[in-house]
């Protein structure tokens, strides 16, 4: 069911300049930067072979990255997988143990479905499973 990493994502605290470093000194394009209310972040996107670099900046001093920022500093914050079955994904994970963030899918960056498996459940690293299929029949 998952079908590829689909991006690394990284807490910083100036989306502005970290764009630029990663343009002059990786000598990559950003692809394009998008807003996601829900989760509180600016984004912006890189392709780096394949996978994405989602660099996320917070729009507020209480969403998750900057309570992320303020505890670790600006670093890698998740590991996203594509999945083809995200419901069947979470259950799979609920299945093995795995701690949910979200119990069903959000809305995420580029239109996508995601949702969050805490980091005590999957090795210390919070993991996203996203897709961009809509939700099943229920």
């Amino acid at each position: 069911m998952i079908r590829r990493i689909d991006h690394i994502g990284i807490a910083v605290k100036s989306l502005d300049a970290a764009v630029e470093m990663y343009e002059r000194a990786l000598g990559l394009r950003c692809l394009r930067r998008e807003e996601v209310p829900e989760q509180q972040a600016r984004m912006a996107f890189f392709d780096a072979g394949g996978t994405h670099i989602e660099l996320l900046e917070p729009t507020g001093d209480d969403g998750p990255i900057a309570r992320f920022l303020e505890r670790h500093g600006e670093g890698i914050h998740h590991l996203a997988f594509e999945t083809d079955d995200i419901e069947a994904q979470l259950e799979r994970a609920r299945a093995a143990g795995c701690r949910l963030v979200h119990e069903r899918p959000v809305a995420g960056a580029g239109g996508k479905r995601i949702a969050f498996l805490h980091p005590r459940s999957t090795c210390g690293v919070l993991t996203e499973l996203c897709s961009i299929r809509p939700h099943r029949d229920r």
